[in-house]
């Protein structure tokens, strides 16, 4: 269960990240479900990038740090994956 603890945080963090920035940026917006799912998405993308640079925990390393970090990650994963299909979904209804 320890080596899930991580990437469940940044799924959770990447879902908060998505619904941040849909609410910031309500022109890029995806629907609650919608922002959640993409932020779902980019956390576990952005938390496992920032693992594999070193940057976020990984199995076995759940101190205060790597908990931070996988925070950090999956939130602005999350962030970055809505923005991205927010606005792609906007182009493509021009």
């Amino acid at each position: 269960m320890e080596a899930l603890l991580p990437i469940i945080i940044q799924l959770i963090s990447g879902a908060v990240g998505g619904n941040v920035v849909g609410a910031l940026a309500k022109n890029l917006s995806l629907g609650t479900v919608g922002n959640s799912i993409a932020g779902i998405l980019g956390g576990g993308i952005g938390g496992q990038l920032l693992g594999m640079l070193g940057m976020a925990s990984g199995a076995g390393e759940m101190d205060i740090g790597g908990i931070i970090g996988s925070i950090a990650g999956g939130g602005v994963g999350g962030g970055v994956i809505m923005a991205i299909i927010g606005i792609v979904k906007k182009a493509m209804a021009k």
